[in-house]
């Protein structure tokens, strides 16, 4: 166990879905360079008034690492980690909360946790909240619960099975070979089980990025000192980066303290693409339960592993240096051809241009185009769609400008001068907002809009220039800003969308065609057939469309 939900000041939302991996945080992305974090992680009360310079992520973040002993900080408790809306942080509003509600989210809180089911904030309630543990949300999305095993996998994974790690940041209370040891230890109990491979850089980019840090740390996820939330990590599709609380007593090999392995393999757990589990005895349950000198990864646990990466092939090894690492195949390598299932409507095959896209925090791919959306396979259109985006998500209007999730797991769509924001389909209190209101220094009317996984930054666009807009930062963007898209090389000006897929790349749309971008190199890839690619064939599985080739895996 060990982090909290990803939310925007959090980290990224993490918990309870489906075991189905139509995705993607990611779970999943990859090798780009991404300073995210984030987590949710609260105890006191703090407001965060995240992304904008008043408004902008209004959220309440609070730390309490003490135990909880009243109702409002169950309400905060239970906010934090997805059984109630995230109003519920607020202490103010806690009087809003309706008897059913607040009875339903006790009573899912204790069935998750294993606990008799009254519904009533009892003292065993109450001992288990105010345990250490986690910091990632135990359900991803308030008012969902896709769960259709035991385990439960965020939606993401990563597209390599060779993976590289490098600990930036290391404790103050620990030998740093220490800390190496027991990090390799934690990796160890994942490629156990699997052909995943972890292999330590000092520096350089790897694909996850371990850091031991206090309080306010950048990512909008502030810890809470001893006790409390230990750590968060962040799901694939949010770049698998992972933070551990400096201000913990971290120990090795010793009942005192905070173990150190068994928190980190927790972590990675996350890193990899695990949500939250309800068996209480994985060690993807969401609480720390102290020392185990006897270390064992559940049933539940490796089946959730091999449900993302397959059972391991080979005996030989414990997945650390490997000299050689088995891979899933790259998005330039392309299987036989098989004829995708042509969409329900074919509306998007006869004009691919579309309005916005972006992965939801539970790490599906969506594309808006007027009125309607469509959720993306890795190679199509799913079955029945597309649909209403009056019905997907409540009281958002069609014909968007752009959109994207951040880091706290709230996605954000705007259009004209205004915003909106969700926390899974349901609508964030007074909104929409004006542009200028929450997001200082950006225009109206935009192009597109996105999280770029080289530094987890927000970028905006519209015609031939682009913004950079870091939340934590006053002012937001800074005076340098606006910048020519031409420094995005090869990418062209007015773009449609943008985004960050699940398997690390960053895409740009414009009109019926799509670019992918490199961002090691900082330029538009070099691939046969070159991009731009036509987006009906390769995004949207149309039939009887230029393709350039005769097969059709996502590139």
């Amino acid at each position: 166990m060990v982090n909290r939900e990803q939310l925007p000041p959090p980290t990224t939302k993490r918990r309870n879905i489906s075991t189905n991996n139509n995705n993607t945080s990611s779970t999943s992305t990859i090798v780009p360079s991404r300073n995210q974090t984030t987590s949710a992680k609260m105890s006191t009360r703090q407001n965060y008034v995240f992304l904008g310079l008043a408004v902008l992520l209004a959220i309440v973040a609070t730390v309490q690492s003490g135990p909880v002993s009243t109702t409002t900080q169950a309400e905060i408790y239970l906010s934090q980690f997805g059984y109630l809306p995230a109003s519920a942080r607020n202490p103010a509003n806690g009087g809003l909360l309706d008897a059913n509600t607040w009875t339903k989210a006790v009573q899912d809180f204790q069935s998750f946790a294993g606990l008799n089911v009254t519904g009533e904030l009892d003292d065993e309630t109450m001992r288990l909240m105010s345990m250490p543990r986690c910091g990632v949300r135990d359900k991803v999305g308030f008012g969902t619960d896709s769960r259709s095993k035991r385990y439960a996998l965020q939606g993401s994974r990563w597209r390599v099975k060779a993976l590289t790690y490098k600990i930036s940041k290391y404790p103050k209370r620990l030998k740093r070979s220490d800390v190496d040891t027991e990090v390799a230890k934690a990796f160890s109990v994942w490629s156990e089980y699997t052909d995943l491979t972890f292999t330590p850089k000092a520096s350089g980019p790897v694909h996850i990025e371990i850091k031991f840090v206090e309080s306010e740390h950048g990512d909008g996820d502030a810890f809470d000192g001893v006790g409390g939330t230990l750590a968060h990590a962040f799901f694939p599709v949010f770049g698998g980066d992972a933070h551990f609380d400096d201000a913990e007593q971290w120990t090795v090999n010793s009942p005192r303290g905070t173990n150190l392995f068994q928190v980190a393999a927790h972590e990675f757990g996350h890193s990899l693409g695990l949500s939250h589990s309800d068996v209480r005895s994985a060690l993807m349950a969401p609480f720390y339960r102290g020392y185990e000198p006897v270390f064992k990864l559940d049933t539940d646990d490796v089946l959730a592993i091999q449900a993302l990466y397959g059972k391991k092939s080979t005996q030989n090894g414990n997945g650390l240096n490997p000299t050689s690492g088995g891979a899933f195949p790259r998005t330039t390598q392309r299987p036989a051809f098989t004829p995708p299932r042509a969409p329900r409507d074919d509306v998007i095959c006869k004009d691919p241009k579309i309005d916005a896209l972006f992965n939801s925090a539970e790490g599906q791919t969506y594309a808006f185009k007027g009125n309607k959306y469509y959720k993306l396979t890795e190679n199509s259109i799913a079955e029945g769609y597309p649909k209403l985006i009056a019905e997907g998500w409540p009281g958002l209007p069609g014909d968007i400008d752009a959109a994207f999730t951040y880091k706290n797991g709230k996605t954000y769509f705007f259009k004209g001068t205004k915003y909106w924001r969700y926390n899974g389909r349901q609508m964030d209190g007074d909104y929409p907002k004006e542009i200028s209101e929450g997001f200082t220094g950006i225009p109206d009317h935009l192009d597109a809009a996105m999280v770029w996984g080289g530094n987890g930054k927000i970028y905006f666009y519209k015609g031939s220039k682009f913004w950079r807009f870091d939340p934590l930062k006053r002012p937001p963007v800074k005076s340098s800003y606006p910048k020519p898209i031409s420094n995005w090389e090869g990418l062209p000006n007015s773009l449609d969308a943008a985004l960050q897929y699940t398997n690390g790349y960053t895409y740009f749309f414009k009109g019926d065609k799509y670019y992918r971008f490199n961002d090691r190199t900082f330029a538009v890839d070099s691939a046969d057939p070159p991009f731009p690619r036509p987006s009906a064939h390769w995004w949207f599985g149309c039939k009887n469309t230029p393709s350039s080739t005769g097969v059709r895996k996502r590139g």
